[in-house]
């Protein structure tokens, strides 16, 4: 059994600092923490306008409960299991369109949004992870270990990371880091 002393209260008066009304202190930016959403959105398989709609609202209220952090399940923008069909232009097309318009409305959000989508790179099909900042694409991360056991059969539709050659990908008309080493860093 630990014994404890009495409690020491004189700290809360030596660092409750109020700031606009809100307590620094208690903030968890205030200690080099930050506040991060994992949302798991009803999908539609191959219906990114749906799944895109789906992410929005999750992605609007993790941020305005003061998440810096957004992350959403790999292949959200497009679902994960529709196998032959990641090579129909038609899907890849929406999973584009459905990127560019989370991009649009990321404009009036306070944090990063990840979210999971097939591009295409250097004629290969690659499952990424796609960085969104006020209306901005800023990095792309590929997957590079694609399981090919039992269900998953990843590697007949998705190149690995670790095949890139190039470290940029044009993406929404921005030139954006491509890679499995792009760190992020927060300002």
């Amino acid at each position: 059994m630990v014994e404890r002393g009495p409690v020491d209260r004189r700290w809360r008066a030596n660092y409750h600092v109020c700031v606009n009304g809100t307590t620094e202190f208690m903030s968890p930016s205030t200690h080099g923490f930050v506040r991060v959403s994992v949302c798991v959105p009803r999908l539609k398989v191959a219906d990114p306008r749906f799944n895109v709609e789906r992410t929005i609202e999750l992605a609007r209220l993790a941020s305005s409960r003061g998440s810096s952090l957004v992350l959403f399940p790999e292949l959200g923008i497009t679902a994960y299991s529709n196998e032959d069909l990641f090579h129909q232009d038609t899907l890849l097309d929406g999973a584009l369109d459905a990127l560019a318009e989370l991009a649009d409305e990321s404009h009036s959000l306070a944090s990063v949004v990840i979210v999971g989508a097939p591009l295409r790179f250097e004629q290969r099909l690659f499952n990424c992870a796609v960085a969104i900042y006020r209306g901005e694409v800023i990095a792309v991360t590929p997957k590079t270990y694609l399981p090919n056991y039992r269900e998953f059969y990843e590697k007949r539709q998705f190149a690995s990371g670790r095949d890139a050659v190039g470290n940029r990908i044009s993406l929404l008309g921005c030139d954006v880091p491509f890679g499995s080493d792009v760190v992020i860093r927060a300002a």
